[in-house]
């Protein structure tokens, strides 16, 4: 495992999964949130993020954490190991409204610069209908991906296990 992607739900997970397997494997972790958002919340224009994408999967090893289903093919493709958290969509609404109530007002230590924690009702919708929409096309990628490492935790204490297992 040298090129990993971690993807799933917000709320899943992903930021503090990937931090902990970097310090693991001695792997360094790119969080894309810190990439793509730029402050006040400011999306990065598409050829752009794209082309920021296909720089960071040409190194030589990393461990990268985020959705952006844009570029999910892309990371997919230059990966050698995907680990999707199928975190139960109860357990992702329940840590994003508690990560709100921890950093409201700040920036999050996984997040850009200038991106300050708000209540936003978009972002919960979009975990809620996770499970219908997203997640199938995800299993539908990595089913199309049998040469990949593809891992699927499902929970919190599967999550724990697999890192205690490296």
């Amino acid at each position: 495992m040298r090129k990993i992607l971690v993807i799933g739900s917000g709320g899943a997970g992903k930021s503090t999964f990937a931090k902990r397997l970097g310090d693991t494997l001695k792997i360094e972790v790119i969080h894309l949130d810190q990439i793509y958002w730029k402050p006040n919340w400011v999306k990065t224009e598409k050829d752009e993020w794209e082309k920021i994408v296909e720089q960071l999967a040409a190194r030589e090893s990393w461990i990268m954490d985020g959705n952006f289903g844009g570029t999910r093919e892309m990371r997919i493709r230059a990966c050698d190991t995907v680990i999707f958290l199928d975190i139960p969509r109860r357990i992702c609404l329940y840590r994003i409204l508690k990560r709100l109530l921890l950093y409201h007002g700040k920036t999050r230590p996984d997040m850009a610069a200038g991106c300050v924690e708000k209540f936003d009702p978009e972002f919960i919708l979009w975990v809620w209908k996770y499970p219908n929409r997203s997640r199938r096309a995800v299993f539908e990628e990595l089913e199309g991906s049998a040469e990949k490492n593809c891992i699927v935790l499902r929970s919190t204490s599967d999550a724990d296990a697999f890192l205690q297992s490296l």
